[in-house]
């Protein structure tokens, strides 16, 4: 993203070896991932600060934070854009992604999550697994990224470890197996037990450099600890074999025995280890860098990626070495005021010299690598080259986009893409003169480029330009960095909800485009069965045509006819989804037909189907969580019903309720001052997308007069 106005140059330091120094096995990169204000960031700078990276931490409620670099963020108090950095810690390398927690955001989450080997899961000690953890637990499911997880704020009133390891277990599914418990709780919280050495281990909260000390474990602690080590062998043992037959047999087990089981058992996704403390009081922070360079993976442990050769349509693979054929992965696009356009990308394989050209298999073209940077939030450390494992950004690369493969020109291979999520807010943006239309242009453009969340389409009907994203937050900050960054002056129209359209019923559809005006003319004849779909299936196109009667070189013009079309329905014009398009027939002419004929012919045969055919709108189902005192509980419940909500589970935490439903987005504008107004402010939400579902008769009814 683009660096805000008043930011001063960053400085840069050349690093010059070419050779690797740090070996591929003592490389780890990692995500840190957590529900909002779970303090992922305040993690963060504590790791930079312990590993020597920074020499004065910031501090996120002051906006002094180094990975919130955006003065959005640091205005907020919230992240809003992934940021990189690299730090060093006993021999070994760590890349760190801090990653944004609220949920309109979570495509910076899950485009992490697609290039990383493990990652830090921050959990609240109060609010335990919350909506936003389940979400990121699940992406991180998606690409079987081995996690540990961190217990943080041991320190607040009404915090429960012990609680919160019992909801890892019940919520997200897995086996949570604590490596320590805390010494103390709430405000007399000081330490923690480490299980593996039967260590206690009391931290002062002052900022030093080394600032604990190692005791014997307080005799009250003494018989939980000793429960809780065996619990923790028991359950790395039912992994291993070797440890299972020792402890059978109740033979003695060393350390780097349970070291070694601990982590084979992560890297498998068998366990997820459970550590604990408080960031902000710097309790327990260096034990868990300990841990990431224990428990975490390697580039070596985690399996070769695959892909296709765009030339033979053969999968191959490749894996994590100097010596194999240079591939890597466009993983997220940032625009820099003095450099221009940043390409972050991760190495799986070879070596990337700066200046040198690489291939881009996505679009089949060649470009040059101007400069290799390895960044620290925004700012930059020259390169000359990468290696694999490596996480870098390149300068130059002006028509690579987030998902593309970039790798070596005589051995082309496409690596799966990262799936994004379809925004669920639109609104309508006017430019104030002819002066700002072009500086608008410039940053919607510039905007889609770095993040696929966004969409900007215009509306032939309405006369209007519209943005899309995930969240009314979502918009309002990429708003604000137009002003900012962009000086752009627009007038912004009120959010209304992103509707989809799709069918109920089969049926065929056919379109024969012919055009003659001298000379060579257009010939084009489809034939499609349109077949609706599960909700969430999206756009499917398939060639079920025999016998030649479509050239196979038109295929491909045909499917981008249908999935053209599909951006516009015939209700509302919102776009189509969850239709599969069969093409079931068609001819064509030796002379007259070419792409745009059939392109022409399918997009208007795929409109036709959809008019004879009954369509229906959908619209965007939240899953909501409402925090609240017990007394509100009522006028909080009563609410939602006027809304359309259908509240599935009403839990009790302390004296706060955890009230959770789904509820249409549609009646969810301006919810923060109507939860404000009914709580005098002591209640919180959370809401995120959950799935599309027909809008009732009656709704739909009112859309379309």
């Amino acid at each position: 993203m683009q660096l805000a106005a008043g930011i001063n140059k960053p400085k840069k330091k050349i690093l010059k070896k070419m050779e690797r120094k740090i070996a591929l096995d003592k490389i780890r990169n990692i995500g840190i991932v957590a529900h909002i204000d779970a303090g992922k960031t305040t993690t963060t700078e504590r790791i930079l600060y312990y590993t020597g990276r920074v020499y004065k931490m910031g501090e996120v409620d002051e906006g002094t934070a180094t990975m919130d670099w955006m003065k959005q963020e640091q205005e907020r108090g919230i992240t809003i854009t992934a940021a990189s950095t690299t730090c060093f810690w006993k021999d070994n390398r760590i890349n760190i992604i801090d990653t944004p927690g609220h949920i309109d955001f979570t495509v910076e989450v899950e485009r992490s999550l697609k290039v990383l080997d493990g990652a830090i899961v921050v959990l609240c000690g109060v609010g335990g697994v919350e909506p936003q953890s389940e979400t990121v637990w699940r992406q991180a499911d998606e690409y079987h990224v081995p996690r540990i997880v961190f217990v943080n704020k041991l320190d607040r009133i009404g915090s429960d470890f012990y609680n919160v390891v019992k909801e890892i277990e019940e919520k997200l599914f897995v086996q949570p197996v604590p490596l320590q418990i805390p010494i103390g709780s709430e405000d007399k919280f000081k330490g923690v037990v480490d299980l593996l050495n039967m260590k206690a281990f009391i931290f002062d909260t002052e900022l030093k450099q080394k600032n604990y000390r190692e005791e014997n474990i307080p005799g009250d602690l003494l018989k939980k600890a000793e429960n809780y080590r065996n619990y923790m062998i028991e359950k790395i043992s039912e992994n291993d074999d070797t440890l299972m037959e020792k402890y059978v047999h109740g033979e003695k087990i060393s350390i780097q025995e349970i070291k070694k089981g601990i982590r084979k058992a992560t890297l498998k996704n068998d366990i997820v280890p459970v550590l604990c403390g408080s960031s902000l009081k710097n309790i327990g922070v260096q034990l868990l860098i300990d841990a990431v360079t224990d428990y975490l993976p390697s580039p070596l442990d985690v399996p070769a990626v695959f892909g296709i050769n765009p030339n033979t349509e053969d999968k191959e693979e490749r894996h994590p070495e100097d010596e194999g054929k240079f591939c890597s992965l466009a993983f997220k696009i940032m625009t820099d005021p003095y450099v221009g356009k940043l390409t972050f990308f991760r190495v799986y394989s070879g070596i990337l010299k700066s200046g040198s050209y690489v291939y881009n298999s996505n679009k089949h073209i060649k470009e040059r690598i101007g400069k290799i940077v390895q960044m620290h939030a925004d700012k930059q450390e020259i390169r000359d080259s990468v290696f694999a494992g490596d996480i870098a950004a390149a300068v130059g690369l002006k028509k690579t986009n987030t998902g593309d493969t970039i790798c070596s020109e005589g051995s082309p291979i496409i690596l799966e893409s990262i799936h994004f999520p379809e925004p669920v807010v639109s609104m309508a943006i006017e430019p104030n003169s002819k002066k700002d239309r072009e500086k608008l242009s410039e940053a919607l453009h510039k905007f889609s480029e770095e993040d696929p969340s966004f969409k900007v389409f215009y509306d032939e009907e309405i006369g209007q330009t519209l943005i899309s994203g995930m969240g009314e937050l979502h918009l309002e900050i990429l708003i604000d960095r137009m002003l900012r960054e962009f000086n752009v002056d627009a007038n912004v129209g009120n959010p209304r909800v992103a509707y989809k359209e799709t069918i109920k019923k089969e049926v065929d559809a056919e379109c024969k485009f012919v055009q003659q005006s001298g000379g060579r003319g257009q010939y084009g004849h489809v034939v499609f069965r349109l077949v609706p779909l599960k909700h969430g299936s999206g756009i499917e196109f398939k060639d079920n045509t025999k016998g030649g009667v479509i050239p196979k070189e038109f295929i491909k013009s045909i499917k981008s006819g249908v999935m053209s079309a599909a951006n516009n329905g015939v209700l509302l014009g919102y776009p189509v989804t969850d239709i599969r398009a069969e093409l079931i027939d068609g001819s064509h002419h030796p002379v007259d037909s070419s792409d745009i004929a059939f392109k022409t012919a399918a997009s208007k045969a795929f409109t036709d189907g959809l008019r004879k055919t009954k369509s229906i709108i959908l619209e965007p189902i939240m899953d909501l969580e409402v925090v609240t005192p017990d007394k509100y509980m009522g006028d909080i419940i009563n609410d939602l019903s006027s809304r359309r909500a259908h509240v599935s589970s009403i839990e009790q935490k302390k004296d706060v309720k955890y009230i959770r439903a789904v509820v249409p987005l549609a009646e969810m504008f301006g919810y923060t001052n109507a939860l404000r107004s009914l709580t005098q402010g002591r209640a919180t939400y959370m809401m995120e997308p959950a799935y599309y579902r027909e809008v009732p008769d009656n709704i739909a009814k009112k859309l379309l007069d």
